[in-house]
């Protein structure tokens, strides 16, 4: 069942790249933003993930924590972040319960590949509560971060 805007965001644990546990719900009190990418190292997830380092300031101001989520291992994802110097977590979700929960995963994609995340953003609000869900079928399309940026602004 797809997230809906207005319920409340599946909590969840997962590991960063220093393979510290991350929870959800210890964040109540700051807006989250999650972003989950397919693949590491690939283009699109490369210039999105840039992006969002590079706006790293606006996500600061309006009390927004980042967090990129992917299906890779955490060892692949420490690699993308040292390599593209990213400023915010990323987590594995190598065991696809998240991403299963958040119904962002393909059950088929390219080449036969089974389990691999859809990219998707959502914001979540101080309390829990989900503000926005989007959910590309498409890999080749990042989100549409004039709406989450605007979403954002009227949280802070």
């Amino acid at each position: 069942m797809s997230i809906q805007v207005g319920q409340q965001a599946p909590d969840f644990t997962l590991r960063d790249t220093d393979k510290n546990k991350v929870t959800l719900s210890d964040y109540r009190g700051k807006n989250v933003l999650l972003l989950f990418y397919p693949l590491a190292f690939t283009n699109v997830c490369t210039t999105e993930l840039c992006g969002v380092r590079d706006n790293l300031t606006f996500y600061n101001d309006t009390n927004a924590t980042v967090f990129g989520i992917s299906v890779d291992s955490l060892f692949s994802n420490k690699r993308f972040k040292e390599d593209l110097n990213l400023n915010f977590t990323l987590l594995s979700d190598f065991n696809k319960e998240v991403s299963t929960a958040y119904d962002t995963i393909y059950a088929e994609w390219y080449n036969d590949m089974k389990g691999v995340g859809k990219r998707s953003a959502f914001v979540i609000d101080k309390d829990g509560i989900v503000r926005y869900a989007e959910v590309l079928e498409d890999t080749g399309l990042v989100p549409d971060f004039n709406a989450i940026n605007k979403i954002l602004e009227g949280l802070k």
